[in-house]
């Protein structure tokens, strides 16, 4: 029987996290950030974006590695088959 992992409970998760968002609002950027353009894209916009990807990656990589999901074993004491 597979231990539930309950990660909620680790700290550097939560610390990631808080890191990625922080990050994710570039309000630490001077006013002039404005003007660089990367890709199309005002330097506070790029940055933007790709903390919103680095986000999605963390966040399914949480659950992918992070989270054991017991549901299966569940069904299968059950004998319920979708």
């Amino acid at each position: 029987m597979r231990k539930v992992k309950e990660p909620i409970k680790k700290p550097w998760i939560w610390i990631v996290m808080i890191a990625i968002l922080v990050l994710g609002v570039p309000w630490y950027f001077p006013d002039s950030a404005v003007n660089p353009i990367i890709l199309g894209f005002p330097l506070w916009a790029f940055v933007s974006v790709i903390m919103t990807v680095v986000l999605s990656w963390y966040l399914s990589y949480l659950c992918m590695h992070e989270w054991n999901i017991v549901e299966d074993e569940e069904e299968g004491q059950n004998g319920e088959v979708q």
